[in-house]
């Protein structure tokens, strides 16, 4: 990034890829987001135990490279590299399969700063026609969008209204939203537009209970 980056705090991105890792091909989503906070304090917001839950889970582990972690209800895994202040990656342990996390922060100017989160992943063919990415990509909106209003003067949302909050009309507009991007980030990809909004109708009924509309 450079000085000639104008977007504004809030600003967000989405990128589907298909890669191969450790060997593999893997499924890539990128989800970016501008925060409203310098570098540092970012990184401090993402990797201090005692912050983490303030916008996102509680978390227990050994928070350094080599060591290990596990979010409350969530997932878990090994800390795979820890670079302050600009990147980490890690293990996502969940329901018995691991996939692949890396965070990068991009300092932009005026206070600014771009969270990179690349999530490499292996689904069944199945999931992935079924429900596509906003299966997964919704709930990194959703993480990405916590740590944003962690760091507004009067935040919308914090994690004990959060349940609450994903099943009002805000938080479903938000799940459509999210929904209709990864969408269309999967039609860019090359997957039929017809069978790319048929799954994120599928995602969006699942989040929301509702049928998409």
């Amino acid at each position: 990034m450079n000085g000639a980056d104008a977007r504004p705090a809030g600003s967000v991105t989405h990128e589907l890829g298909q890669r191969e890792h450790e060997g593999k091909p893997v499924h890539a989503l990128v989800a970016a987001r501008v925060i409203g906070a310098g570098r540092e304090e970012l990184w401090d917001a993402l990797t201090n135990a005692a912050r983490i839950p303030k916008w996102f889970l509680p978390i227990s582990g050994d928070l350094r490279a080599g060591g290990s972690y596990q979010l409350e209800g969530n997932a878990g895994g090994e800390i795979i590299a820890c670079e302050p202040p600009g990147r980490f990656a890690l293990t996502w342990r969940m329901h018995g399969d691991v996939s692949w996390v890396t965070v990068s922060l991009s300092e932009l100017p005026e206070a600014r700063t771009e969270v990179r989160l690349e999530h490499l992943a292996q689904f069944p063919q199945e999931f992935w026609e079924e429900f596509g990415p906003g299966a997964v990509g919704i709930g990194w909106d959703m993480a990405l969008f916590g740590l944003d209003e962690h760091f507004s003067p009067a935040p919308a949302v914090v994690p004990e209204t959060a349940e609450a909050w994903v099943a009002s009309e805000e938080g479903k507009d938000f799940t459509r939203r999210s929904s209709a991007a990864w969408c269309e980030a999967s039609i860019a990809l090359g997957t039929d537009a017809a069978a790319a909004r048929a799954a994120a109708d599928r995602v969006i009924a699942f989040y929301t209970g509702e049928d998409a509309t």
